[in-house]
């Protein structure tokens, strides 16, 4: 049974695909039956509904993106580490559908929700993409993994049709980072370390990682011990290596099963109080699903939040 309704809905996909292909732009006002082209970042031209309904969205970053643009997903995948959306997101993203984990959606799951619409930013496996591609040619890759969230956002707004909207939520968030940037006074030098505590030590964020770009746009910088390239984090270091984590600030967080533990019992530990940073009880505990894992403009904006509320005077 699943098999021929898979069948179906893909050949129903391809038929709608010919039918817009050989008769072109509907001559009426009703957008559902309209559709545009975009060029995705593996160049491949995607046709897309001019008001898609039914987006699925398989990276973090897409589903942030489509839900700061007005649009509900009818399914996402699970956050790093958790089973359900991520959790920085509250509300915002209840009643969508679980279509697998990061990296790992469930192609079954996703033609179950009837897509007109798919957003794969950060794809990790070719062979997924393209079977995915068969299904629901209004397939787009929204950005590769290296890339940072504003570029995400610019091409899941283009995807959407969400252009203008996207141009005029960065305005805004321009206008709210230089806001929180003049109410840091002495902080506006401070540097700050941004730190995700693993069951095996501690990783420190990397200086293209997600939080450190939001960071560098209220004008902060990362201590010259985590300016290392990269988008992601560091492997766990050692009690021995522990002064790397030290800073003006530190932002620390957990994400996955175990953690917790582990850094409680680093607490007690010598290293971890001898930090000036935990002298000057400068430590903050944060969502580590927000500031150490991938986010968006929601995710950007709530980041913006925890700095003002620490460290603005």
């Amino acid at each position: 049974m699943r098999a021929r309704r898979k069948l179906g809905f893909a050949l129903a996909v391809a038929g709608l695909a010919l039918t817009a292909a050989c008769s072109g732009p509907a001559e009426t006002d009703d957008t559902s039956s309209k559709t545009r082209t975009v060029t995705d970042v593996t160049d491949t031209k995607v046709e897309v509904p001019a008001a898609p309904k039914r987006v699925v969205t398989l990276s973090e970053q897409d589903l942030d993106a489509t839900l700061a643009l007005g649009i509900t997903p009818v399914g996402t995948i699970n956050g790093r580490g958790q089973d359900g959306p991520p959790a920085y997101l509250g509300d915002e993203a209840d009643g969508i559908e679980s279509v697998g984990d990061v990296g790992k959606p469930t192609t079954d799951k996703i033609v179950e929700l009837e897509p007109d619409l798919v957003l794969y930013g950060g794809y990790s496996d070719e062979e997924q993409l393209e079977q995915i591609r068969e299904l629901v040619p209004a397939t787009v890759v929204t950005y590769e993994l290296e890339e940072d969230w504003k570029v995400a956002f610019d091409r899941a707004a283009d995807a959407l049709g969400k252009a203008d909207e996207a141009k005029s939520w960065m305005s805004d968030y321009d206008k709210r980072t230089e806001e929180v940037s003049g109410q840091l006074g002495d902080n506006s030098d401070a540097t700050i370390s941004i730190v995700r505590w693993n069951p095996d030590g501690p990783g420190i964020l990397l200086h293209e990682a997600f939080s450190s770009l939001v960071i560098q746009d209220l004008g902060l910088e990362r201590p010259e011990s985590q300016q290392e390239p990269g988008f992601a984090h560091t492997d766990p270091l050692s009690l021995e290596n522990l002064p790397r984590i030290d800073g003006d600030w530190m932002f620390l967080g957990t994400l996955v099963p175990g953690s917790e533990a582990a850094l409680e019992e680093a607490r007690e530990s010598p290293a971890y109080s001898k930090l000036e940073v935990v002298k000057d009880d400068h430590v903050v505990e944060i969502d580590g699903t927000l500031w150490t894992s991938r986010g968006g403009p929601l995710g950007a904006l709530k980041v913006i939040d925890d700095v003002e509320a620490n460290l603005a005077e």
